[in-house]
């Protein structure tokens, strides 16, 4: 692994332990069964039904999302680069009683450790700025999707990284919008997840990826896309100046009407 690689591997291992505790995963009620799952309504209706569907899930952290879709009936694989993810990954899986396998595994080195082809591949939210090579992602996901099977991605716009996350009052823009091979370097404060956690590795780094770029790929990998939606509302406060709506969506203060997410479906 390069510098990149392992301070993001150093990130994510911090992040697994402290997401696994934080509030906003509330792991405690998912192995009670009084949280059904994490998934969204944007996930549930996009993606559709899943029972008896193999489903790979790409970048899939400690597995909450995997097992929402193994407890609605897919037949589930989950993947990340994080061996401590990982582990909370298999042993949250024991513990509420659901078949599931995961895998540490690199990403790009998956063709190497995975063999088979799934029904659908899944991958949702802060997924796509830890990937350099957006190309050859888009290959993999092709090589282990089944011929009439099912690539479902949704993930914050890219457009909107290009505004200024600390200024809570107005959006300034910052920060590039096209790709780079150099990664762009930020401070960690804390996890997404909480905020005020203390976490030892000090930066991460991030690739840039236009809209452009991502549909490109996909359609370049030989997939048919059936849509592309853009999203007004966030599942997270990745900017300061974002509000929670009573449904608990995050949304832009003011009149400013800009897109938050996307998502995107496509066929093999």
């Amino acid at each position: 692994m390069d510098k990149y690689q392992q301070a993001n591997l150093a990130v994510w291992n911090e992040w697994a332990e402290i997401n696994a505790r934080s509030k906003m995963y509330d792991v405690a009620g998912f192995r009670a069964g009084t949280r059904a799952g994490s998934l969204t309504p944007i996930e549930l209706e996009e993606v559709g039904e899943v029972a008896g569907k193999t489903l790979l899930h790409l970048q899939c952290h400690f597995g909450m999302d995997t097992l929402s879709w193994a407890r609605r009936g897919a037949v589930v694989t989950g993947v990340d680069f994080s061996d401590k993810a990982v582990r909370l990954a298999r042993a949250l899986a024991q513990e509420v009683g659901l078949g599931a396998r995961f895998i540490c595994s690199d990403l790009y080195a998956l063709p190497e450790v995975l063999t088979g082809q799934f029904d659908l591949i899944y991958t949702t939210y802060g997924v796509l700025c830890w990937l350099r090579d957006l190309k050859r992602w888009a290959d993999i996901i092709a090589h282990f999707l089944k011929p009439g099977g099912i690539f479902y991605v949704a993930d914050f716009h890219p457009f909107i990284y290009v505004f200024d996350e600390t200024d809570p009052k107005e959006l300034r823009v910052k920060n590039p919008y096209f790709y780079s091979p150099t990664p762009n370097e930020w401070q960690v404060t804390g996890s997404y997840a909480d905020r005020e956690a203390q976490v030892n590795q000090p930066v991460e780094y991030e690739w840039v990826h236009s809209l452009g770029e991502i549909v490109s790929v996909v359609a370049g990998a030989g997939l048919r896309i059936e849509f592309l939606h853009e999203h007004r509302c966030s599942v997270d406060r990745f900017l300061d100046c974002l509000e929670q709506d009573a449904q608990g969506w995050w949304r832009l203060k003011g009149t400013a009407d800009l897109p938050l997410m996307f998502s995107l479906r496509a066929v093999k």
